[in-house]
């Protein structure tokens, strides 16, 4: 699994976006929505939180990737 950052989040509208680590170029963000929330955690996620994702190509737009699970990190 992936591990990053936790950079923005849109609670009222259920998603948000993961900076990746080494992500060096910008606009490599991922986005995620609160349905690949393990355990239902959406509402515990906040900015700057580490996470582990998986990601897979997006259905809407092909040529982006969001992430498929997400989940927080302990530590």
């Amino acid at each position: 699994m992936a591990t990053g950052t936790i950079k923005t989040i849109q609670g009222d509208r259920g998603f948000g976006f993961v900076t990746p680590d080494g992500a060096a170029e910008r606009g490599s963000d991922v986005f995620f929505h609160r349905t690949v929330v393990s355990d239902d955690g959406f509402d515990m996620l906040r900015v700057g939180q580490r996470v582990e994702f998986e990601s897979g190509p997006d259905d809407r737009n092909p040529g982006r990737t969001r992430a498929t699970s997400i989940a927080p990190l302990d530590e």
